[in-house]
């Protein structure tokens, strides 16, 4: 789809279905591009049906691939505060240039091509960005790049071996842990984790007595909603999400249960 930063070089259809649509902006969209106001604008034509007798060129203009350089190609004289960071991601060592101040986020999505890994909030406050790091979770909006130097990166797109899901996304698949799936890698990463902190016999806010020897750890409902706070789910399928960990985590069918109000 086309951004809507990109600059495109117009054809004559698309410059006549600006001048048609929009003639105040078609002067600065010839000199800069196509910029957000433009895009938003185009849409909204769109949306009320003003593109009707133009929609073969408003399709193509509006569907065009970015002709643009990929981030992952840019050369490091182009990045600002540039460092080398070299870890492995999903069992594939990476060495890439990035700026010093570039999180985690944005160098999985924008450099290396895995969008699975969400931005929600970019506060650390919705856990949609949520990966696994040295066998530990981590807020990849609030983590940078360069403090992975050296580790292992686990995300969403890592879980499954080939066509094989992992148990956790099965899991997610029957107890319909998800509705519209933006905070889904997120949650599923993060319960991942979970069960890892749980073998290890970490301690949470709802552990019993925090005193004792570390040892696995019987995860229950409670547990598992304690451990799974700082994952937000807007759609609200905190139930099913508890009963996918449960199931995964004691290996035993969880049965489906339904609340209805009166």
């Amino acid at each position: 789809m086309l951004d809507e930063n990109e600059t495109p070089d117009l054809t004559e259809d698309e410059k006549k279905l600006f001048a048609d649509l929009m003639p105040d902006d078609l002067s600065e969209i010839l000199d800069t591009g196509v910029n957000r106001r433009h895009f938003l604008k185009l849409m909204t034509l769109a949306g009320g049906g003003m593109l009707a007798a133009q929609s073969a060129v408003a399709e193509q203009l509006l569907t065009r691939p970015l002709s643009e350089t990929p981030a992952a190609d840019l050369a490091p004289t182009a990045i600002e505060n540039g460092v080398e960071v070299a870890f492995k991601v999903n069992g594939t060592a990476r060495k890439l240039t990035v700026d010093s101040r570039m999180t985690l986020l944005d160098t999985l999505r924008e450099r290396l091509d895995l969008t699975g890994s969400k931005k929600g909030c970019d506060h650390g406050q919705c856990g949609a960005c949520t990966v696994i790091v040295d066998g530990q979770r981590v807020l990849s909006c609030l983590t940078l790049a360069a403090s992975c130097e050296g580790k292992t990166v686990q995300t969403i797109e890592g879980l499954a071996k080939g066509n094989t899901l992992h148990p956790m996304q099965e899991a997610f698949l029957k107890h319909d842990g998800f509705q519209c799936g933006f905070c889904t890698p997120g949650q599923i990463c993060s319960a991942v984790a979970v069960l890892d902190e749980a073998r290890r016999g970490d301690a949470s806010y709802v552990t019993t007595d925090v005193r004792k020897k570390p040892g696995p750890v019987q995860l229950s409902p409670d547990e598992i909603r304690e451990r799974m706070s700082g994952n937000l789910c807007r759609c609200g399928a905190y139930p099913n999400i508890v009963a996918a960990i449960q199931e995964v985590h004691t290996g035993k069918p969880v049965e489906q249960q339904f609340r209805f109000t009166a």
